[in-house]
């Protein structure tokens, strides 16, 4: 994976717009019933940070983020405002947030994820880029000391612990992270004059597999 371990400039990712995808194949059957299927076990972020330019300055910094990811070529992380922490915006981030496993007395790696919950209905989602200094974890409600008693590799979201969890304890973590992705476009186009009549460039960003 070609990928550049920097974020894209917050201040820019501020504003802008975008969410997740899904891949859903319908098909209507002589009937008039459907059948439904989906290809993709986890959605896919999509976003525009042309809506985050505010003058011509921020046009310049994400030119330069542009030209030094040598457009679609390197991949980057991106603060999703509207979804960056494995609790709530308004509340505390605690090593409790997010059970990520289950110890069974040999598994020493587990890696982090984030559960979405709605009624009965959960989805599992993979975190890979978490945010240094932010991660926190517990095993079976106790917290324990990064270096000391695991190690956190911020490039792939895998904690490794010194031992292995004794089997049946819980392993939780609380967290920042961020979204891998890349530009989808291999090019840019603003102009001085549309700008500043209140109209911004489009800058499509789509989140990558890690």
């Amino acid at each position: 994976m070609q990928f550049h371990e920097v974020r894209f400039p917050v201040t820019l990712s501020f504003g802008s717009v975008g969410g997740p995808e899904r891949r859903t194949d319908v098909v209507t059957i002589s009937n008039g019933f459907e059948e439904r299927n989906a290809p993709w076990a986890h959605s896919r972020r999509r976003y525009d940070a042309g809506v985050g330019m505010r003058s011509l300055d921020d046009v310049e910094t994400m030119i330069a983020f542009f030209e030094a990811r040598f457009g679609q070529l390197y991949a980057f992380r991106w603060k999703d405002w509207s979804d960056f922490r494995s609790r709530k915006p308004s509340e505390e981030i605690t090593a409790i947030d997010q059970e990520i496993g289950t110890g069974d007395d040999s598994q020493t790696a587990f890696s982090l994820t984030k559960t979405y919950r709605s009624g009965e209905h959960t989805y599992v989602r993979p975190i890979t880029k978490p945010v240094a200094g932010t991660v926190r974890v517990a095993v079976a409600g106790n917290e324990l000391a990064e270096t000391v008693d695991y190690t956190m590799d911020l490039a792939t979201g895998t904690i490794t612990f010194v031992t292995a969890p004794a089997a049946g304890d819980p392993v939780t973590a609380g967290f920042e992270f961020d979204v891998p992705v890349r530009f989808d476009t291999d090019s840019i186009l603003t102009s001085v004059a549309s700008f500043q009549a209140g109209e911004v460039p489009n800058v499509p960003i789509v989140e990558v597999r890690i």
